[in-house]
């Protein structure tokens, strides 16, 4: 599957700064039902979004006139823990974020916004907290994510740096999924099969 290549994203930034949101908060059960992946950024947040009256619910960050439409999440740490459901990933990208910046990510939901294209942009908690804070002021939540620069460009001029795994790095620029990273390596595999199937015969 092809995917939306990450170079260079600039939007704005939301903050959800509370510890250990899990996936059943970015998305609940009753979102699960369906056969495809069509309306879940309805889904995203649905109970944090929405009032039981089913208005949007105007203190929900994503709501407020600041941070709608925002391309990345500066989120607090343990983001994604709970359950493995993928559609949390889904719903998230069809929301339009690009990026979620952190102190630490859930394994499992890291891996699934890998696969499906979304960046994982881990920084020491301080450096976290302190962007947190910019980014609550509507007028600084614009920032740029350079990932071939491996930096975060602030509106004051501040850049902070990050580090990313190399293979994780080159997908993403490509937009490539894991199918697609391992054909990009498909003449070595060939390669690899041809030598090895000269060296035990028996084996074809």
């Amino acid at each position: 599957m092809s995917l939306q290549p990450f170079t260079r994203v600039t939007g704005k930034a939301a903050p959800m700064l509370a510890a250990n949101i899990d996936t059943d908060v970015i998305m609940p059960k009753q979102f699960l039902k369906g056969i495809d992946r069509n309306g879940l950024d309805r889904g995203v947040f649905f109970d944090l979004r929405f009032l039981p009256s089913g208005e949007p619910n105007p203190d929900f960050v994503l709501n407020q006139p600041g941070w709608q439409d925002a391309s990345f999440m500066v989120v607090g740490a343990n983001f994604g823990c709970g359950s493995s459901r993928e559609h949390a990933v889904w719903g998230l990208k069809q929301k339009g974020i690009r990026a979620l910046i952190g102190s630490s990510f859930a394994g499992i939901f890291y891996d699934n916004c890998q696969r499906n294209g979304v960046l994982l942009i881990t920084l020491d908690e301080s450096v976290l907290q302190r962007l947190g804070q910019l980014v609550s002021r509507p007028e600084q939540a614009q920032i740029s994510v350079d990932l071939e620069a491996q930096e975060i460009q602030l509106v004051d001029g501040q850049v902070i740096p990050f580090q990313i795994d190399t293979l994780r790095k080159t997908a993403l620029l490509l937009g490539l999924d894991a199918i697609g990273s391992t054909l990009q390596r498909a003449e070595q595999i060939k390669a690899f099969e041809r030598e090895h199937l000269l060296a035990n015969p028996w084996l074809s």
